[in-house]
């Protein structure tokens, strides 16, 4: 199966590197850049998935491909559908603290 292009642990991995090499974990460089690399890494693998999907059915392509290419933004999606919740989640305990 080929590589997600999107992986929500390389921010995990970085951070639990920096805490074993005895640094101090610091404010993320670029966190707004990373949010959107994941954003057009999950658009370009709906995209890829859709072009397999209509190349198979219009020539009749590979479909092992297809099959890959849409496990993969299935993936993706689940990945994302995932956060979304947990933010949504984050909000709402946000408004049930007392002011």
């Amino acid at each position: 199966m080929s590589s997600l292009g999107f992986n929500p642990y390389n921010t995990l991995n970085t951070t639990a590197r920096a805490i074993d090499a005895g640094g101090a974990v610091g404010k993320p460089e670029a966190s707004g850049n990373q949010i959107a690399e994941g954003i057009g890494d999950f658009r370009a693998a709906l995209q890829q998935a859709e072009q397999t999907a209509m190349q198979t059915a219009v020539t009749g392509a590979d479909p092992h491909a297809m099959v890959q290419a849409l496990s993969n933004a299935e993936l993706m999606l689940d990945a994302v559908v995932t956060i979304r919740d947990k933010v949504v989640e984050a909000y709402q305990e946000l408004l049930r603290m007392p002011v």
